[in-house]
């Protein structure tokens, strides 16, 4: 029986996970629009894509996930250029439009 319950908690923390991924992904899409709005520019593909993940301490000193996502926009519709957003737990750290040198 205890088998089972940790495949049901296994399962749960899975779950969590998954969904938490998706809010954060969500969060990022809404900054990243909101910054190509203000900037101007057009997002293209209308999708971020999580680029890396670790473990990062906050201003608090507390343990967060720390996450990575890229996206590409264009200014003149012919180049695609690089962009990221980058959060830490649920809080937006930022977004950067990387422009050519």
């Amino acid at each position: 029986m205890s088998g089972e319950w940790l495949a049901v908690a296994l399962l749960g923390v899975v779950g969590w996970l998954w969904w938490d991924a998706l809010q954060k992904r969500e969060l990022a899409m809404l900054a990243v629009r909101a910054v190509c709005a203000r900037a101007g520019v057009q997002l293209l593909d209308e999708t971020v894509a999580l680029r890396r993940m670790a473990l990062r301490r906050g201003e608090d000193q507390q343990m967060r996930i720390y996450r990575e996502f890229a996206f590409e926009y264009t200014i003149d519709g012919n180049d695609r250029l690089p962009g990221r957003a980058r959060l830490l737990g649920g809080q937006m750290l930022g977004v950067d439009l990387i422009e050519p040198a």
